[in-house]
């Protein structure tokens, strides 16, 4: 490998999607790492708008980081993970607040990864890592071309591991996505980047 194509990387926050088989992967996933992640995770996991998301509590009793349904203008911590609540976008207002939105659906969806994700790079820009999880639709392929753009880490769960391909195969057929990884990969190298700067091929 050549140093001179080597670019040093860090981040700020951690943004992910997740659709239909979602749940079981994000908690494979969010319980493996540890307890002192020092970055937040945000999360849009598409979800009945008709009826109460036991999201956080159901995650929550599996991972060592605090998981919190998120509220308009709640303040952002190092170690939290927000779940968008039912029937409502998450937003990243700056670096320190959550937004909640009632606008109109994208891609049939409310709350959208591709909103989340959107907000969230504008406000982190290249500090940011997006990650797209199991799901039977494309949202979250458009915000994760658009943290490419900006210098982000983008990763997908390799769709041989995904309980439902679709989400990742869309995301990745961006060309956009940086890192195919599956689940006990993801959990290593997200520690590995929210503890640790490190490099990688460019």
């Amino acid at each position: 490998m050549n140093d001179g194509n080597l670019t040093v990387i860090s981040v700020d926050a951690i943004v992910l999607g997740a659709s239909a088989g979602g749940l079981k992967t994000m908690i494979n996933l969010f319980s493996k790492l540890p307890g002192d992640l020092p970055v937040p995770i945000l999360v849009v996991q598409h979800t009945r708008s008709d009826e109460e998301s036991l999201l956080a509590e159901l995650i929550g009793a599996e991972t060592g980081l605090k998981v919190i349904e998120a509220e308009d203008k709640m303040e952002i911590k190092p170690g939290c993970i927000y779940i968008a609540p039912p029937n409502y976008h998450l937003l990243v207002e700056d670096k320190n607040t959550i937004a909640l939105s009632t606008e109109e659906k994208v891609n049939y969806s409310r709350p959208s990864i591709d909103l989340l994700f959107e907000s969230a790079v504008r406000t982190y820009l290249s500090n940011l890592a997006g990650i797209i999880l199991t799901g039977a639709n494309d949202d979250g392929a458009k915000g994760i071309s658009m943290s490419a753009q900006t210098g982000g880490i983008t990763i997908a769960q390799s769709p041989e591991s995904a309980e439902f391909k679709t989400m990742p195969q869309a995301a990745i057929a961006t060309g956009n996505v940086k890192f195919v990884l599956d689940i006990d990969e993801m959990a290593k190298f997200i520690s590995d980047l929210s503890f640790f700067k490190i490099s990688i091929s460019t």
